[in-house]
């Protein structure tokens, strides 16, 4: 059978670009499908949202070609500084402060606007010609022992040896193919926006844990930052639909004033916060990437981080199976990336899990246990180098792409 394609990826977020650059610049035939048109991707403007990048990140966007696109408009996140308190009453006496000095590979991450990065994937996918860009809503797909077909919302079919899901947490790649999926909500929403400031970042992000959840102050170019800031659902809710003002009133005491005058730049979102993970991340002629495979608590940045590793496992399994002439569909190929990422991110998603309980409380003997913790990592400078390597993406089996490797 002649398919139309090699590899079809449902999904033109990141994850999705990434991959299908990732796998054309190793010769596959890829064909990226996503809902939303591509010219109101490319016309998106400055809203407030962004991404930490961990140091392996970059270097998986630096060996696809994408990050000479954004590296002007990239922060570097040279300190982060973790701390615990109340809103208005200061941040407790013990604390974390991780310096990219104490590692020799440079700093630990990078804060990336979302405008930026999207425009570059749309860039580089243009200038790809292993790459076909489609406009459309999958409604159906059919996988097989021979091969995979997806049907369109407008009646187009397409046929390949793959088909790839990076299409969310609500992935109707997933759904289709019967994939379950395990996890539980918080009860907490993260209000997220960017602001500007009077002072100078230095280039330092800032994790303050509060009983109702975290505020993360992280730094983007400029005297801005970007906000993320977890609250109790009610709550939350009520803060999003206040007056611009009484947003920053409310924000003000949970921020402090160490970057003296704040204003809102950009647009306010919300989301809820839950755990979800994907009981399977593969199928007959299928895997999922990404937030289609498993979607975690914000609190340690690695949303899009994760989703990058899936990418760079991924494109790597399936390079070195088409080398050795294997099908790249095959499930015996696609088993090597589940075994690749599934505990790893399990691992992760319940890390992440555990931490949030951990913090987002007021109990008097939680309290007394993790600020003597933090206090203790802080002292040990080995401690301290391990959460810095673990913050930068440089720990455990890193595929190439990460390591800054061709594949």
């Amino acid at each position: 059978m002649t398919n139309d394609t090699d590899i079809v990826i449902v999904g033109g977020g990141l994850n999705g670009p990434a991959l299908a650059l990732a796998l054309a610049q190793t010769g596959q035939r890829v064909t990226l499908i996503d809902a939303l048109p591509e010219a109101l991707r490319k016309d998106a403007g400055f809203d407030g949202r962004a991404y930490a990048l961990a140091l392996a990140s970059q270097r998986l966007l630096a060996m696809i070609g994408v990050w000479d696109k954004i590296a002007d408009q990239a922060q570097p996140m040279l300190d982060i500084k973790v701390t615990d308190g109340h809103a208005g009453a200061g941040p407790s006496p013990f604390f974390m402060h991780f310096d990219h000095d104490e590692i020799e590979e440079g700093p630990m991450g990078f804060m990336v606007e979302d405008r930026h990065l999207r425009r570059a994937f749309l860039d580089a996918l243009d200038n790809e010609p292993g790459v076909t860009q489609i406009d459309g809503t999958v409604v159906a797909q059919t996988t097989g022992p021979s091969g995979v077909e997806v049907v369109l919302a407008d009646g187009r079919t397409l046929t390949g040896k793959l088909l790839v899901g990076c299409d969310g947490r609500n992935s109707g790649t997933a759904k289709r193919a019967g994939i379950t999926r395990t996890g539980w909500g918080y009860g907490q929403t993260a209000l997220v926006c960017a602001i500007e400031h009077e002072k100078p970042h230095h280039g330092v992000a800032h994790q303050f844990f509060m009983p109702p959840g975290p505020l993360a102050i992280l730094p983007l170019t400029g005297n801005r930052s970007s906000i993320v800031w977890s609250e109790r659902t009610e709550t939350a809710e009520a803060i999003n639909a206040l007056p611009e003002a009484e947003y920053l009133a409310a924000l003000r005491p949970r921020f402090g004033d160490f970057l003296g005058e704040i204003k809102l730049a950009g647009t306010r979102w919300t989301y809820p916060l839950g755990l979800t993970v994907a009981n399977s991340f593969i199928a007959e002629r299928l895997a999922l990437v990404g937030d289609a495979a498993h979607g975690m608590h914000p609190i340690a940045g690695q949303g899009l981080n994760a989703g990058l590793r899936d990418v760079a496992a991924l494109a790597e399994v399936l390079v070195h199976a088409a080398r050795r002439g294997e099908d790249i569909g095959a499930l015996s190929v696609l088993e090597r990336y589940q075994q690749w990422r599934h505990f790893d991110t399990a691992t992760l998603a319940l890390a992440t899990d555990a931490f949030n309980r951990l913090f987002s409380n007021d109990n008097p003997l939680l309290r007394l246990g993790r600020d003597l913790g933090m206090g203790l990592v802080n002292s040990v400078p080995a401690l301290r180098r391990g959460f810095i390597r673990e913050a930068a993406g440089l720990t455990g089996e890193l595929p190439r792409l990460l390591r800054g490797q061709q594949i």
